[in-house]
């Protein structure tokens, strides 16, 4: 389903969240329209995803890299309730930049969109959040079965998307940027955030947008 499809199910009124990121995607994109995955049955009424869509955006900047975004870790949709809160619901939501891998061939790589419904599916159960400047290992390449030194993740803030404010309260586009397997080893030996920070900063030196190459080691 195109994102104009998935749209055109409720109107402007009814999803101010929803507006607030789509307008901050049309300042990097604009009118540009992605390639959206839209969730059949969202996780709330028994389904398995907790985001209620990402997209897709293709990007030439730095390095040819898809782009995604998802819809769905911020309130999206109209709650009185929430209105005028510090945070938008989880107060984020996830960017993710990646290189592409040969493996995944012309098509999007549907792996990514699972694995962040995955990190989407931990902040829901556990009701622990992700921030700037934290780091998990993954316990695996980031892409199953394949040759990848890339098993761990650190956020960042997005580079290009930064920080908005909402109806809501603050949304922060939460970039996912995979680490090596040495690279991890280093912020479990030192776990604060100054450290995953330094880390980052390092990354950006080469790599300012902090685009993710599962060829890296």
């Amino acid at each position: 389903m195109k994102l104009k499809e998935f749209k055109q199910l409720y109107d402007e009124d009814s999803a101010p969240g929803w507006e607030a990121v789509d307008k901050q995607l049309n300042k990097v994109y604009p009118e540009v329209e992605p390639r959206f995955y839209g969730t059949v049955l969202h996780y709330n009424f028994g389904g398995e995803d907790p985001i209620d869509g990402t997209s897709i955006y293709d990007s030439k900047k730095q390095l040819f890299h898809r782009h995604f975004v998802t819809y769905g870790m911020s309130e999206l949709y109209y709650n009185e309730e929430a209105v005028g809160g510090d945070f938008s619901k989880w107060g984020f939501e996830f960017t993710f930049r990646l290189v592409p891998f040969a493996a995944d061939g012309d098509e999007d790589p549907m792996w990514a969109i699972n694995m962040m419904n995955n990190l989407a599916r931990y902040v829901y159960e556990s009701g622990n959040w992700f921030e700037v400047n934290h780091f998990i290992p993954t316990n695996s390449p980031i892409r199953l079965d394949c040759d990848s030194d890339i098993v761990g993740i650190a956020f960042a803030e997005d580079a290009e998307l930064g920080k908005i404010e909402t109806p809501y309260g603050e949304v922060t586009f939460l970039q996912i940027v995979g680490i090596t397997s040495k690279e991890l080893e280093r912020l479990q030996a030192n776990p604060k955030k100054n450290e995953v920070a330094k880390l980052l900063d390092e990354l950006r030196k080469d790599n300012p947008l902090l685009l993710t190459d599962l060829t890296r080691r």
